[in-house]
């Protein structure tokens, strides 16, 4: 019995080598984040309280975006985004937004993210993605995929949505579906999509909690993931969805660590 147990230990730990050499090989975008400044050839950094092209600010917010060190820093292998709470600004909250925007784009893959997720009511992490050129119009119709969201008035518990003309909050007919994560605010998390032409399916440390399906009807209000998408990553303070229930002076500075982003190919 215990030579048996011995063989299907084995044989399942093969099993998960073969798939993470599959992952690898299949790798065709990353940033480790190693070194100690940004690698401006891979993102943008956001100032102030928009972007070009809607690049995802909005929902009453409260932050205005810097590329201050004390809002952005990379150290030690890790992505560091800090929301702060200053007098800068009128609403008196700092934070960072960056985007792979007019840098790099995918159609399809799997999206990976190994991240620590700050807690605390008011705010609003995100890891996120919008089209490269808005092919069906403005938000909305064009899309938007959330590879991960959380906000800190629900404790642990991690989202997962997409956006389109018939499936968005301002109807009441998002698509979404969460995850609780116990450890969420202590260890990292790999927050991660693969994105095909048929669905989208959301992880975390490799468990499905969520799909979406491309339901077939060649319709562009449904299913307008057909085209380049950019990833977000950015800190939210505040809003009409993280600040529902209010800020809590305690929190600051709030920060979301990224060890990695990955992107891979999928067969």
């Amino acid at each position: 019995m215990k030579k048996l147990l011995f063989v299907v230990a084995t044989s399942i730990s093969l099993l998960v080598a073969s798939c993470s050499q599959e992952k690898q090989t299949g790798l065709i975008w990353s940033d480790e984040f190693n070194g100690n400044e940004l690698d401006q050839s891979k993102w943008k950094t956001i100032v102030g309280n928009g972007c070009p092209q809607l690049c995802g600010f909005g929902n009453n917010e409260l932050q205005y975006y810097t590329d201050n060190p004390k809002n952005l820093s990379v150290e030690n292998g890790i992505l560091t985004i800090s929301a702060t709470q200053d007098s800068i600004g009128e609403n008196g909250f700092q934070s960072a937004k960056l985007v792979t925007q007019g840098l790099a784009s995918w159609k399809y893959g799997r999206f990976e993210v190994r991240a620590k997720i700050p807690g605390g009511k008011g705010n609003w992490p995100a890891i996120w993605m919008l089209p490269e050129k808005n092919k069906y119009g403005g938000w909305p119709r064009s899309g938007e995929i959330d590879i991960m969201e959380h906000v800190g008035y629900n404790p642990n518990m991690v989202y997962g949505t997409v956006h389109t003309e018939s499936f968005n909050h301002m109807k009441q007919t998002e698509d979404n579906d969460s995850l609780s994560v116990a450890s969420l605010y202590e260890d990292f998390h790999v927050f991660a999509i693969e994105w095909s032409e048929d669905k989208i399916d959301w992880y975390i440390d490799e468990k499905k909690y969520h799909t979406f399906d491309n339901r077939g009807n060649h319709n562009s209000d449904e299913w307008p993931f057909d085209q380049p998408f950019y990833m977000i990553l950015n800190v939210a303070v505040g809003g009409s969805w993280g600040g529902k229930y209010g800020i809590a002076n305690d929190i600051f500075p709030n920060r979301m660590e990224i060890d990695y982003v990955r992107v891979y190919a999928l067969d």
